[in-house]
This record gives structure tokens, sequence and C-alpha cells, in this order.
């Protein structure tokens, strides 16, 4: 008999082991998956930064609850208050549009280099414009904010660019 043709009661046998014995690892790695590098690093950044940015505003709505003298006080702190929240809101949306990203990689058609190029400003702009807003918040001076602030308008101008890096291929 041809190792091809199998008897029924073959076939059972090999079922019946196979159901004893699943495989080690039935779901598939990331890895071994056929994921872009920037799919899987911008899967990773959009959720770990969701994380800290939803756990900053869970901070912040706690130090409005208990009212922290240093948070509340509306006189000498307004522009801490709003500069946080702002990072907040910032962190938060841009942590979501590289979720976004990372799951579109796939149906657009970037070519390599702009892909890489998107990717990079995407990353630097969800670490820069919140980034911006939290230390220009932490030691304001008078009703300006502090000169971490400074890191805002490059976050911008990269964030920008990676996204017309992107819409300027999405019909092509």
């Amino acid at each position: 008999m041809s190792n091809q043709k199998l008897t029924r009661r073959e076939r059972g046998k090999q079922t019946s082991q196979q159901t004893r014995n699943p495989p080690a690892n039935p779901v598939p790695s990331a890895a071994d998956s056929h994921t872009t590098p920037e799919e899987r690093r911008h899967f990773r950044l959009g959720w770990w930064s969701l994380l800290v940015f939803v756990c900053l505003g869970i901070v912040l709505e706690g130090m409005l609850a208990f009212k922290a003298p240093w948070y509340v006080n509306v006189g000498d702190n307004e522009t801490n208050r709003m500069m946080l929240r702002l990072s907040h809101a910032h962190g938060t949306l841009l942590s979501v549009l590289n979720i976004a990203f990372s799951a579109s990689l796939a149906r657009l058609s970037l070519p390599a280099g702009a892909r890489v190029q998107a990717s990079r400003c995407l990353a630097a702009a969800t670490l820069l414009v919140p980034g911006g807003f939290f230390l220009g918040g932490l030691a304001t001076h008078g009703g300006d904010p502090g000169l971490g602030i400074l890191l805002l308008p490059a976050g911008a101008v990269l964030l920008l660019f990676g996204i017309f890096q992107v819409a300027r291929h999405t019909g092509k």
C-alpha cells in the first residue's frame, strides 16, 4: 500500500493523534506572519503610547477629582493644566493614528522609501508633539509654557510630512 493512499482506519489514527498532541503554538507570532517591520513597530508604539496617555488622562482626572492645589488653582496653574491636557489629548490621538497606520500599511501601495519616511516621521511626532506639551506644562513662566514647548513645532512638521507621504500614495 502506498503512503499517499491511507485507509479510513489509518486516517482516523492520524486525526486522533493530532487532537491528542496539538501543536505547541497554534497562533503564529507577529514575527511569523507576513507583516513589515513598520507595521509591527507602529502597532506596538500605538498600543503602548495609548496606554501611557490614557494613564496620564486618568492621573489628571484624579488630580481634578481630589482637587490637588497645584493643579486646580485657577490663577497660578491654568497654563500647566492646559499643557498637560493638551499632552494627553494629542498623545491619545497620535497613538490611535499609529494603530491606524499599522493596520492600513498592507492596503497602501507605498514605495519602500516613502513607507520608511512616513513611519519615522509619525513615530517621532508621536513623541515630540505630546512631549512638547508635557514638558512645556511642567515648568511654566507666568502664563507662558516652559522651553519644552519648542519640541512641538518640530513634531508638527514631522506629523504633516508623514501624513503627506501616506496621502500622496493612497490613490495609486
